[in-house]
């Protein structure tokens, strides 16, 4: 998940999903509605059929008992997983989903049931390169709306799928992959697709974790894993009344390639207090490749 600095320690906070109805993780405590902050929601659904929204919060828990409020009137409030199961409306266009109480909307495409129509698991595209400890997207045909009810793996082990649509999948690789090049195959009802091949890559943070005094500069160097490529990342500062994240905010950046393959950063103090940057990988989506 996105890379967190929090001065004047740092902190490599990944998303980990939590499902509480399932296994040992059943013993750990569910997350305050209040917390919610992330709503996953399939970017594409299909017209009359079901599909999976998920919530997340700060710290990437999925989250129980939260309001989410649609466009057209429609309300549900997620389960005991943090998750939410619904059928599409029947008008194809666009429909907007939202935390209650928080700003911001999530966009979703309506499609037709004819657009959406296969036999067969189809991919349309994938991620040609993917964040170990993210969720990514794919999009396709004939997946199942009931997240569950979706296998992926991803180099043979199972992954989390948070949110779905028979078009669109949200998913979490599993824990302790290893960085590099990776088959991916999707799985529903019978039906599986040709297995494909994601990058898997690993994000380091290297940074001073000293006080940060106000107009003092700070580079943050994040070291890519699993990858010479040169990739984009995006930088977003969420206490910019601590430091300034030079550049803007949001600001992405190209990594340099090559065996070390860097990204850097700088912030720049404003006061004394603690910040708070959030890194992540620029998703870059293309057809699937075997």
């Amino acid at each position: 998940m996105p890379l967190l600095h929090r001065g004047p320690t740092i902190f490599l906070t990944f998303l980990t999903v939590f499902v509480f109805a399932r296994g040992s993780s059943a013993q750990q405590p569910a997350p305050a509605a209040s917390g919610a902050r992330i709503l996953l929601l399939p970017r594409r659904i299909v017209s009359g059929d079901r599909a999976t929204l998920a919530v997340l919060d700060v710290n990437g828990r999925l989250t129980p008992g939260v309001t989410v409020n649609f466009s057209n009137g429609d309300r549900l409030t997620t389960n005991a997983t943090g998750r939410a199961l619904f059928v599409a409306p029947l008008n194809p266009g666009v429909i907007f989903g939202s935390i209650a109480g928080r700003t911001g909307r999530v966009a979703t495409a309506i499609l037709s049931a004819s657009e959406a129509a296969s036999a067969a698991i189809e991919i349309a595209s994938a991620p040609r390169v993917a964040s170990l400890t993210d969720r990514f997207e794919i999009f396709g045909k004939s997946f199942c709306g009931d997240a569950d009810a979706n296998q992926v793996t991803i180099a043979g082990q199972r992954a989390v799928v948070l949110a779905s649509s028979p078009a669109a999948l949200v998913v979490l690789p599993p824990p302790d992959l290893q960085a590099g090049a990776a088959a991916v195959q999707v799985a529903c009802a019978k039906r599986q697709s040709p297995a494909f091949s994601v990058t898997l890559v690993g994000l380091e943070l290297e940074a001073d974790s000293s006080p940060l005094k106000p107009g003092e500069h700070r580079e943050l160097t994040v070291q890519v894993r699993g990858t010479a490529a040169k990739i984009t990342l995006e930088a977003r500062n969420l206490a910019p009344d601590i430091a300034e994240l030079t550049g803007g905010n949001p600001l992405r950046a190209p990594s340099g390639g090559g065996a070390e393959n860097l990204v850097k950063f700088e912030v720049v103090g404003r006061k004394n207090g603690s910040f708070l940057i959030s890194i992540r990988l620029v998703p870059y989506m293309g057809s699937p490749m075997p």
